[in-house]
């Protein structure tokens, strides 16, 4: 196998240097060990000499390193690399270790650079993201005001039907009491009438049981009602095309946005200037 791979280390990342087949000539590939793959590395090799149709990584021991490895992983050992039909047998040079109290030192300064950076750039993206949350709002409840318009109108025709059959309920029941009354003390005894109040009422208990049949709900006064009031809602709205489950819809996004605004906003009242934020464009 011909030794002509070389890697050395520069500005502290990896440099492959090898000769292209085709071309003859030397060539240096800067690498980024943890975030370059060893595909990634062969694709760059093919991509510079189009006369390399073969490029491929083995052990030592023979077996061929995955295409998904990270280059960090490959130059921790020696590895053969191949390109068309030759072999080349690359050492990767040691590479120095820092020492406990320099790496410590490293870790401090990443720290002290991610913190500088939120300090510059948050609360930019945080006027940047409100701006939008409101732009959303102001769209959503554009959308909404027609509809809000419209289940206010639908509203108020269901409660005035529902009204209306309550008090025509009311007027049966009344009815029913005096007829009863009627014919008991001026037409007929109390003695004939008898069987005919059990049988009414047995009869109203089999319409309040036949309701829980239906409804599985029991007759209670306030659920029966607003069940009607849902039945005449319903009705108008599919006579006035009024659509209930994008009505529904917008509402749920309108509860979000401002929702998410309002945790947006949270951060920023406790600890940044938000006068800005208001003046919209």
């Amino acid at each position: 196998p011909a030794p002509d791979v070389t890697i050395n280390y520069r500005h502290g990342l990896p440099v492959v240097t090898l000769t292209l087949p085709t071309r003859s000539e030397r060539c240096q590939f800067t690498v980024k060990p943890m975030m370059t793959t060893v595909g990634a590395f062969l694709q760059d090799v093919q991509r510079e000499d189009k006369g390399i149709e073969r490029t491929e990584v083995f052990a030592t021991d023979g077996s061929k390193v995955s295409d998904a490895t990270l280059m960090e992983v490959l130059l921790m050992n020696d590895f053969k690399l191949v390109i068309n039909n030759t072999a080349y047998n690359v050492s990767p040079p040691v590479k120095d270790k820092l020492s406990s109290e320099h790496a410590t030192e490293m870790e401090d300064i990443k720290s002290l650079v991610h913190r500088l950076f939120v300090a510059l750039h948050l609360e930019d993206h945080q006027i940047r993201k409100e701006r939008e949350l409101l732009q959303k709002l102001d769209h959503l409840k554009e959308e909404l005001l027609p509809l809000e318009q419209m289940k206010a109108r639908i509203m108020d025709s269901a409660d005035a039907k529902t009204s209306r059959l309550l008090w025509v309920g009311l007027a049966l029941m009344s009815t029913q009491g005096g007829a009863l009354a009627w014919l008991t003390w001026w037409v007929y005894s109390w003695d004939i009438m008898e069987p005919v109040t059990y049988f009414i009422t047995y009869g109203s208990a089999m319409a309040f049981y036949a309701y829980f049949v239906l409804t599985k709900q029991d007759y209670i006064y306030p659920d029966a009602k607003d069940r009607q009031f849902l039945h005449y809602f319903y009705r108008k709205s599919k006579k006035q095309h009024f659509n209930v489950e994008r009505y529904n819809k917008l509402k749920e996004d309108l509860a979000e946005a401002e929702e998410s605004l309002r945790r947006l906003r949270q951060p920023l009242h406790l600890r940044l200037p938000i006068q800005e934020i208001n003046d919209k464009d």
